[in-house]
């Protein structure tokens, strides 16, 4: 069992495991905590024993963009050993949670393709839907396949294998349901905008939604619609979201043009995808969310925090999933002009906001590891969002 954080909470579409696959999956989470209460701070030590006095006297004034300090750090014997580890414990994560899946995939797609006799929710495919070149590209986060990648028919593997693993990646920090982002904004939303009672919902890029229950749970008169490019991810979603006794509408379809009809919701809202996409489909994106909502509705998106105003060290490591962890577009999502991309998206810039805002899970402070690094969705306790009323 998990010696700080509440163990992940059980439902019957979470692959069940055998006393050493769990030991496997637990040796893995308390080595990413090992690394970030015990290794992490060392490259900070380094950084300022060594790299930076060594800069100044070269430069004569401090590294001022993470380009200069990665340039530096990455030739320090414990960066590159904090960085392969790191590494390593990603690949050692994805490997503990495939083996509990391929050891059963049949039964267990079985038992997610069971209907219940009288579903709250619904699922719809498209089997023509094209995925895009961004999520095929790459293994995004280096999960084997992607979210997509189907194995044997009608697989919903690659939302099993994501289920459990994000609690391991997130070395519990995102709650026993994992889905303390979505739990964050809901708070916020109560706190901020008591009176705002959405109708309707929907979640772009919702994965195995995660993120998505928290709004089913506390807006249950709402109707909540969550969409993924990713059919295995929809399939497990929908299983979950049923056992867990929540209505949620899951369809598979492209957050950067979708079926819904103009105006047709109160707040739409994602988490952490923004940064999984590129350029061009981020535009595509918030311009979608402009034509969904309806005259005052909200537009929420939560992603890690922005570059701009960190100390470049800070910056620095918090850049390391984009050449370390199958993260292409990274870097680039940190750094957008929110202000224009609101502007051209049709938005009233003025009508804009971003924040850092409060994790909900309870005693975040003494939970999180109060350190942005990468591997750690949002080590710092709070989360970025950006987002825009209509």
């Amino acid at each position: 069992m998990p010696t700080e954080n509440q163990a992940q909470a059980e439902h019957r579409a979470l692959p069940p495991t055998t006393h050493d696959e769990y030991a496997r999956q637990e040796f893995v989470r308390s080595f990413k905590e090992h690394l970030v209460k015990h290794v992490h701070g060392g490259n900070r030590a380094v950084y300022e024993a060594k790299v930076k006095p060594a800069f100044q006297q070269q430069h004569q004034r401090a590294p001022q963009t993470r380009f200069e300090v990665r340039d530096a750090m990455v030739r320090e014997p414990h960066y590159q050993m904090f960085s392969t580890l790191l590494r390593t414990s990603q690949e050692m994560m994805w490997s503990s949670c495939q083996i509990p899946v391929q050891r059963n995939l049949t039964a267990l797609n079985q038992a997610i393709a069971k209907r219940p006799k009288k579903a709250r929710g619904s699922l719809t495919l498209d089997a023509a839907l094209e995925t895009p070149k961004y999520h095929t590209a790459v293994d995004i986060h280096c999960q084997p396949g992607g979210y997509h990648t189907e194995f044997v028919a009608e697989d919903a593997s690659a939302g099993m294998v994501y289920d459990r693993a994000v609690y391991l990646y997130a070395m519990g920090q995102m709650g026993p349901y994992n889905n303390d982002i979505g739990a964050s904004i809901v708070s916020w939303l109560q706190q901020q905008h008591p009176t705002f009672k959405p109708r309707r919902i929907l979640d772009l890029g919702c994965s195995v939604g995660h993120s998505t229950v928290p709004y089913a749970q506390a807006f249950p008169k709402a109707e909540i619609h969550a969409i993924d490019v990713a059919a295995p991810m929809l399939r497990y979603a929908h299983a979950r979201a049923e056992d867990l006794g929540v209505r949620v509408h899951y369809s598979q379809q492209n957050a950067e043009r979708t079926n819904f009809a103009d105006g047709s919701f109160d707040l739409v809202v994602s988490h952490i995808l923004l940064h999984e996409t590129s350029q061009t489909a981020l535009q595509n994106i918030v311009q979608e969310c402009h034509r969904l909502l309806g005259a005052g509705g909200l537009m929420v998106h939560a992603e890690t925090p922005p570059y701009k105003g960190m100390d470049p060290f800070d910056a620095f490591l918090l850049d390391w999933d984009t050449r370390n962890n199958n993260e292409p577009f990274w870097a680039r999502s940190h750094e957008v002009d929110l202000r224009a991309l609101s502007r051209q998206a049709g938005f009233d810039p003025d009508l804009k906001f971003e924040e850092l805002i409060p994790s909900a899970f309870q005693i975040a402070k003494a939970q999180r590891s109060n350190k942005f690094q990468g591997g750690d969705f949002g080590g710092g306790g709070l989360w970025f969002i950006y987002g825009n009323r209509k």
